[in-house]
């Protein structure tokens, strides 16, 4: 292939990528620029292409630009936000990586792909700006409706959650790391926040972060805060842990935090200071930090995905929730209480379910555990015509999963989950299904089905004259 039409191909490559591609050669003049690139910078490729870097982004320069950066010292940058103005004076916000380009032993360019996240951070900011602003009082009447828990909103039968509710109360009197581990849905932050509301710190702020929600380089600034006239090019902002000072930080999903960032959370815990990002000076804080995961810990170090010494330094005092499967007697009662919840909210009086949507939340196995129950009971309140919630209100995916389960199950638990079913009717009918199913298999022949039944032809024959039962 000529190299003409290598180079084409390889042009037409780059600019199909769904991400921005900027290439410099060494002395720093743009030599590639696709179209993702020129849109997030708000220019086009011919005010960019064969120009000098800094002379199309006069805010950066050789410190600031990564792209500089990575052609000055040869080595690669990953992950790097980059906050910066072109020449219109629009600011532009990024996260890049950005890799040397060599031919042999010589450095000849640096190749940088770049994601937008201006509006991500933008409300990131907002996020930390809110959190500042709120007050704190110590509220002594609460309404149901308010999304501050305390221990006494955790509905539980099950003596393993009442264990657990009373081990969380005494940690609440400390100031030691937890780490929760549970499935998704069966209320982490529920805990959490019982344990906060629980403890002296409960007029301070308590402030959440789910861990996978942001890229580890928004994540690390919005955590430690950053410093105005850092290479980033950020605001002088304080980030969660400063604002939480007094108070509680809850990072969710913590297996989702890159390694070196947890490396960064852990010194934190061992000497309680952080250090703003581009900044210099440590400052002490005074936060205590509770943390969930919703695999098991060790598992997440199995797979090098927690760090095994930020594992053993926050788990000073941990919990493991049950899954609702493993605590089914709470079902009713999570069930009433939902009610009475969705009722509050739409006006409505529906008193409770029928007896056959009973069975079926009975036998499922609640993958989603109570924020699914929650979200099943109000779906079926969006449809509900009477004040009773019946089969036919159910989100279809229930129905379809039940079905699908109890077509799985051995067909001696399918006849128990019946009612009226004595054991001589259930073995009668379970003889008949595998008779009849002997009979498809040989097209009705009597003689090889009794061979395949491993009983004699008379017998079969017998069994066969017989009036058979009805189905329980």
């Amino acid at each position: 292939m000529p190299l003409s039409d290598t180079v084409e191909m390889l042009q037409a490559i780059l600019g199909a990528i769904d991400e921005g591609i900027h290439v410099v050669d060494a002395n720093g003049i743009t030599i590639f620029y696709n179209h993702v690139a020129a849109k997030l910078d708000g220019l086009t490729s011919e005010e960019v292409l064969g120009k000098p870097l800094l002379e199309v982004f006069p805010s950066l320069d050789r410190q600031s630009s990564t792209l500089l950066r990575v052609i000055d010292s040869g080595e690669s940058i990953y992950n790097q936000t980059q906050t910066y103005k072109n020449w219109k004076g629009m600011r532009v916000e990024t996260i890049n990586t950005t890799l040397p380009v060599r031919v042999g032993k010589r450095l000849v360019g640096a190749v940088e792909v770049a994601k937008d996240i201006g509006k991500l951070k933008e409300l990131s900011e907002r996020l930390v700006d809110l959190q500042a602003k709120i007050s704190k009082p110590k509220r002594t009447k609460r309404s149901m409706d308010e999304t501050t828990f305390h221990f006494e909103d955790i509905l539980t039968m099950s003596e393993k959650m009442k264990r657990l509710k009373e081990r969380a109360r005494k940690a609440a009197r400390t100031t030691s790391p937890v780490l929760i581990y549970g499935e998704t849905g069966t209320g982490k932050e529920l805990f959490v926040q019982s344990i906060h509301h629980a403890s002296v710190r409960s007029s301070n702020p308590f402030i959440a972060q789910n861990c996978a929600a942001l890229p580890a380089a928004l994540l690390e600034s919005l955590l430690f805060g950053t410093t105005k006239g850092s290479f980033t090019g950020a605001d002088d902002r304080p980030g969660l842990f400063e604002l939480a000072d007094g108070g509680t930080l809850f990072l969710d999903e913590l297996n989702s935090m890159p390694l070196d960032l947890q490396a960064k959370l852990l010194r934190v815990l061992q000497d309680g200071q952080i250090r703003r990002i581009g900044g210099s000076q440590s400052t002490k804080v005074d936060v205590r930090v509770i943390a969930a995961v919703n695999e098991a810990p060790q598992s997440l170090m199995e797979r090098g995905v927690m760090r095994t010494d930020l594992y053993y330094r926050i788990n000073v005092v941990s919990f493991e929730l049950p899954p609702l499967r493993e605590r089914r007697e709470d079902v009713d009662m999570l069930i009433d209480h939902f009610l009475q919840k969705f009722n509050r909210i739409f006006g409505m009086n529906v008193r409770g379910i029928s007896s056959e949507v009973a069975r079926l939340f009975a036998a499922y196995d609640w993958p989603g555990n109570v924020r699914e129950l929650e979200h099943v009971i109000e779906a079926a309140m969006n449809m509900v015509e009477s004040d009773i919630i019946l089969l036919d209100h159910l989100p279809a995916h229930l129905l379809e999963r039940s079905q699908s389960e109890k077509d799985e199950a051995p067909i001696s638990a399918q006849l128990l989950s019946k009612e009226g079913c004595t054991l001589p009717e259930i073995l009668r009918e379970v003889e008949e299904k595998v008779i009849k199913d002997a009979m498809q298999q040989t097209d009705g022949n009597v003689l090889r089905a009794a061979k395949l039944l491993g009983i004699p032809r008379q017998t079969l024959q017998y069994k066969l004259s017989q009036r058979m039962i009805p189905p329980c």
